[in-house]
């Protein structure tokens, strides 16, 4: 398991999750179980939704179990997935609060998986999830009280970033104000009747307390090397992982710092609509990966003296893609190249934000419609909740008035 502060364990588990023995002078017997937990999902395009969802599963047991379901289940179930199952089973690798991934999990959640996984319940957002047919995946864990909820991250969807992807414009950066954008997402995720509020676009709000949920708060400390890369983390893809990974494995005991561009300076380099994901969005996507220490939110672009000094750099690494010159047409790494502590990155992934937001407009129309049909799906479980809800009420009342 991953040191440096990426794993908020319990000081009397070991890195399995079990209890150790001795700690803080119980005896066995007042020591309390481990418990463990399971979620599951597509995790598809992995956003800070998904890593907020698994921070609040973690912070209800001490082991935490996450399925990931294949792209067939979820082409039967839902439609395209953006990602490989490979893709996503690695991306969910490298969330800090995931103890361990289970591959191909069965899309309809039973007691027979959590049984075979020893967990104690599983946990899920306040959205629902269904199946082809409109079956609520978690009805029988539901049915014997082995079901948790946590809170929906609002503002963020996989539905919303493939909209703010297909607008291509600008637009999304001041999201809800304007006209073009709320008309591109009522027509994206919403069917002819009505508008479901797991599918819907809400805005994202930044808070200090987010920050701090998602940040492991640990110093450097003496002997660790401290790294720092730099750029937009756009979209947070397989492709980060990789080479954060490649960054991480550099040194015996890596503190890696990264540094986000604002989103300014990253459409003046990238240009189009980018990014995608707003400066506070890419903070919690970075923050959530478990190779990561720090974040400097809005990094000067050029690395220069005064950033290796003030956090005490050993190393600056960048990836193989092309570094943009600055707005003085000068190199940003030129400070660290000189001090001979730059070295290029070989993450042998070559996966760009540009190439998502390809795969995405290729299959536009199925993604569309992927959506329309789930937004269908969910407005006639809402109504079928609100005719049972009407139904009790009016048999309560008939029985009162007996």
């Amino acid at each position: 398991m991953i040191k440096n502060g990426h794993h908020a364990t319990n000081d009397q588990q070991d890195e399995a999750g079990y209890s150790k023995p001795g700690g803080s002078g119980c005896s066995p017997e007042k020591r309390r179980r481990v418990v463990r937990l399971w979620c599951d999902g597509c995790y598809d395009m992995v956003h800070y939704g998904h890593s907020n969802q698994l921070r609040q599963a973690k912070g209800m047991g001490d082991y935490l179990i996450v399925g990931v379901h294949t792209d067939a289940e979820i082409s039967k179930h839902k439609g395209p997935p953006v990602f490989t199952q490979e893709e996503r089973y690695k991306m969910v690798r490298a969330i800090k609060w995931v103890d361990e991934i289970v591959e191909g999990a069965p899309y309809v959640t039973t007691l027979e998986t959590l049984d075979k996984y020893n967990c104690d319940f599983c946990v899920h957002g306040d959205d629902i999830t269904l199946t082809v047919d409109g079956k609520d995946t978690y009805a029988e864990v539901k049915r014997e009280g082995r079901y948790r909820e946590c809170r929906r991250t609002q503002g963020v969807s996989t539905t919303d970033l493939v909209g703010r992807m297909l607008l291509m414009t600008k637009a999304h950066h001041s999201n809800m104000d304007n006209p073009d954008y709320q008309q591109h997402t009522d027509n994206f995720g919403k069917g002819p009747k009505g508008h479901s509020p797991w599918t819907g676009v809400s805005q994202f709000l930044q808070t200090s307390q987010k920050i701090i949920q998602f940040a492991s708060g640990k110093e450097p400390q003496p002997g660790d090397t401290i790294i720092y890369v730099a750029g937009a983390f756009d979209l947070f893809h397989i492709g980060h992982v990789d080479f954060l990974e490649m960054v991480y494995k550099q040194a015996e005991r890596p503190y890696v710092i990264v540094g986000l561009h604002f989103d300014q300076e990253v459409n003046r380099y990238k240009g189009k609509n980018y990014p995608i994901m707003n400066i506070h969005e890419r903070t919690l996507s970075v923050l959530a990966c478990r190779y990561v220490s720090e974040v400097v939110i809005g990094a000067p672009y050029a690395v220069g003296k005064d950033l290796l000094d003030h956090f005490k750099v050993d190393l600056v690494c960048h990836g193989k893609t092309e570094v943009f010159p600055d707005k003085d047409a000068s190199d940003p790494y030129a400070e660290p190249k000189k001090r001979g502590i730059f070295r290029t990155i070989n993450s042998g992934n070559n996966l760009t934000t540009d190439d998502i937001v390809q795969r995405i407009i290729e299959n536009r129309l199925q993604f569309e419609a992927r959506n329309q049909k789930k937004e269908a799906k969910e407005m006639a479980v809402i109504e079928a909740m609100k005719k049972r809800e009407e139904q009790e009420q009016s048999e309560a009342g008939a029985q009162a008035a007996h």
